[in-house]
């Protein structure tokens, strides 16, 4: 088991909840009868990829799988191999967390190998814990922790979007603006897409809990059953969440709908006002004789204590109407 360069993880799990970490020469030397080995690998490195393909004695399809670039969460037995492809939430800093991380998995009863592309704080906090000798003990110990580990952060995630929609949703009435559509908009777009990668991730559980494998016992299954109905618990927020959000939309839509049409409607009444002036002023300015009050003095004042007069009336028309 010889690697050019050195694995993410090399852990020899001791059974007891802890785990050691191999040189590259007691990797090379290991047997399964020394315990469960644990290999984590990125996946990218030229180095992994080529001991999986030459030097694993993995099935093809085993290979194929934790090699592949895109995957869909799943669960499938190949012999005595359980391949697992499953995705987090992705927590690093500065990143999206509808931008999934994935994790491929090849499980047998003595040996773990896992690959990936970018870190996943789940993995992280399970090596973590085998260190601190409170890990999993056996592979099927390790596939309920490391999905107790994904939906617990599942389940952060979504409730993070809750309560920065229950904020949205606060400010909705008094500060809607641009910048909240777009916040609205965007809140809407990550629980559309965790929605899409939670659905599938539900069915890898299923079908991982109709497995027949010897070392997957009964409370094994149990437990995955509890993580999967968890897991159905974030798939229904989410789906609440969006509706919400979509009529939080639709409450933006309607009070930008309504400052138009108030807008339209001052601008409708100024023109009402000034329509029958613009008129009465454009009549008596075209140039030709016989314009009344063109020999008088006092004419103009005259023509304005008129328009005057024609302006406190439309006004007052339009208040009897309740138009103001």
């Amino acid at each position: 088991m010889t690697l050019e360069s050195p694995p993410l993880h090399a852990l020899l799990l001791d059974g007891q909840g802890g785990a050691t970490s191999l040189t590259p020469a007691q990797l090379d030397a290991w047997q399964p009868e020394q315990g469960l080995l644990w290999l984590h690998l990125d996946y990218t490195d030229s180095a992994s990829r080529q001991w999986l393909e030459q030097q694993s004695k993995l099935p093809e399809l085993a290979i194929e799988s934790l090699l592949a670039e895109n995957t869909r969460p799943r669960a499938a037995l190949l012999g005595e191999h359980l391949l697992l492809a499953l995705r987090g939430v992705n927590t690093n800093p500065g990143a999206d967390p509808e931008d999934m991380v994935s994790i491929r998995l090849c499980i047998s009863s003595n040996c773990i190998i896992s690959t990936r592309k970018r870190r996943l704080l789940s993995v992280i906090k399970l090596v973590e814990q085998l260190h601190a000798g409170q890990g999993p003990c056996t592979s099927a110990d390790l596939i309920v922790q490391l999905n107790e580990g994904l939906v617990e952060r599942m389940g952060l995630t979504v409730e993070a979007l809750d309560d920065e929609l229950s904020e949205l949703e606060l400010n909705l009435l008094t500060d809607a603006d641009s910048e909240m559509r777009h916040s609205v908009r965007n809140l809407r777009r990550q629980c559309i897409s965790l929605r899409r990668y939670y659905s599938p991730q539900r069915d890898a559980f299923n079908q991982l809990q109709g497995e027949r494998l010897d070392w997957l016992s009964t409370d094994h299954r149990l437990a995955l059953r509890e993580i999967s109905d968890r897991l159905l618990r974030h798939i229904e927020d989410l789906d609440m969440l969006r509706e919400r959000a979509a009529m939080a939309q639709e409450e933006l839509a309607s009070q930008q709908s309504e400052q138009l049409n108030q807008r339209m409607y001052v601008l409708s009444i100024i023109s009402a006002i000034f329509l029958p002036l613009g008129f009465l002023t454009g009549l008596l300015g075209i140039n030709v004789g016989g314009i009344p009050g063109a020999d008088n003095d006092n004419a103009f004042l005259m023509f304005l204590a008129s328009l005057s007069l024609m302006v406190g009336g439309l006004f007052w028309l339009f208040r009897r109407w309740r138009w103001l």
